[in-house]
């Protein structure tokens, strides 16, 4: 596939980058600073620009969204993530993936023990951005999945993960190492029977 990284210059983006391009996929990666994986193309700019934001996903067949928040300005995500869904509807690429966080949405009952309310409280100001970026992605007619990963570490992988859909069986755990929570996105990727899934994911 050829797939656009929005937000792969570090983090679960850059390790999303890396894996997708060393499975023999073909990496277009956009982020303010231009870094990336090495041997991933890369394309420095302000994903909320219109054009750039066009230039990044233009040919994709898949578009991942893994941006944080900025200092100084509110609902970063939300804004870039609405760029990138009016460039996609706009040249037609249909599959996109969303990094957003456990705790968004209708996800808080996923939470472990007594983190539901802890994060709730806590992550507050981050967690309307998330609720402002779903909306965003579950409204566009795209094929998107929303990936609400639990606390991220960058411990090593363990090549394993739980993803659950609210109301399913199971519990998730607490946290999960940033390359576990890339390689499932990059597998659900190329799943269709995640289209229109928000899925929580944990170790």
């Amino acid at each position: 596939m050829k797939i656009t990284v929005i937000g792969g210059s570090q983090g679960t983006g850059a390790q999303l980058a890396s894996l997708a391009q060393a499975a023999g996929h073909q990496v277009k990666v956009l982020s303010r600073s231009g870094r990336a994986p090495s041997g991933v193309s890369t394309l420095a700019g302000d994903a909320t620009n219109p054009e750039t934001v066009s230039a990044a996903v233009s040919g994709a067949d898949a578009v991942a969204v893994t941006v944080g928040g900025a200092k100084g300005v509110p609902h970063q995500r939300a804004a870039v993530t609405r760029a990138v869904v009016k460039a996609m509807q706009a040249q037609g690429v249909r599959r996109l993936i969303v990094q957003s966080s456990l705790g968004a949405g209708d996800s808080s009952s996923q939470l472990p023990g007594p983190l539901g309310l802890i994060t709730r409280v806590a992550l507050a100001k981050p967690l309307a951005d998330h609720n402002e970026q779903e909306s965003a992605v579950t409204g566009s007619g795209l094929d998107w999945t929303l990936i609400r990963p639990t606390g991220l570490t960058d411990k090593d992988p363990a090549g394993t993960w739980r993803a659950l859909e609210v109301g399913s069986a199971g519990k998730l755990r607490g946290s999960i190492p940033r390359r576990d929570l890339a390689a499932c996105m990059l597998e659900i990727l190329s799943d269709g029977s995640t289209v229109g899934k928000a899925l929580g994911v944990s170790s």
